[in-house]
């Protein structure tokens, strides 16, 4: 299986990559593509998330899954976060990709949720995150996952969540790349929104128990 993780050289994406090489064969996508191993396993491709959806669906050659997990880090949240992440889905229908992983926010599908404290300041991501989200699971016909995490914090994963929250909290980055992980290898994840943060269940009992 050949895995594309676009935002590779991400906080979570440069992770993600490391973990997936374990298994698959993986390319490594990013608008600045810097080899730091040289792997037999890992590929690393030019992707530029403002060019057109032809160029993208370009790097997506005989891939199997596409990783979603880029950010403009709030610098460009129309053209990366929103409109690029949309382009990359059309692409990835284009050439018949049919796995479609995303990483988005807590609550970005609920944006009755978005005036608590937590995410009042964060407004203008949440929208970009919404209709990223929104445009995935209504005009699509991706076998999509979307994660949606709360804060992503630099600490030791523990390799235990929990789903179906109602409340936000921290995520572990190293919990929510195992997460990303098992959610490629776990069917019943397909055309599901996963809410999560850390917590006392291992990773795979807590995706069985998504609703």
């Amino acid at each position: 299986m050949k895995v594309l993780v676009i935002g590779g050289n991400g906080r979570v994406g440069s992770l993600l990559v490391d973990k997936l090489a374990a298994q698959y064969q993986v390319v490594a996508g990013s608008r600045s593509p810097k080899p730091e191993k040289n792997l037999d396993n890992i590929e690393h491709s030019h992707i530029d998330l403002l060019s057109d959806i032809d160029t993208i669906a370009k790097s997506m050659k005989d891939v199997d899954v596409v990783y979603f997990v880029s950010g403009s880090r709030g610098k460009n949240l129309l053209q990366i976060d929103l409109h690029g992440a949309i382009k990359s889905m059309q692409a990835a229908e284009k050439v018949g990709v049919k796995r479609y992983i995303m990483l988005s926010s807590i609550f970005a599908l609920q944006p009755e949720r978005w005036k608590e404290s937590f995410l009042s300041d964060l407004t203008d991501y949440n929208i970009a995150k919404h209709y990223a989200d929104l445009y995935l699971t209504t005009q699509t016909q991706l076998d999509y996952t979307i994660l949606q995490p709360g804060a992503l914090k630099e600490e030791q994963g523990t390799g235990k969540i929990e789903t179906n929250v109602v409340n936000p909290g921290s995520n572990s980055i190293a919990n929510v790349v195992d997460t990303l992980v098992a959610i490629l290898e776990n069917h019943s994840t397909i055309g599901k929104v996963i809410l999560m943060h850390d917590g006392d269940t291992p990773i795979i009992e807590a995706l069985h128990q998504i609703k």
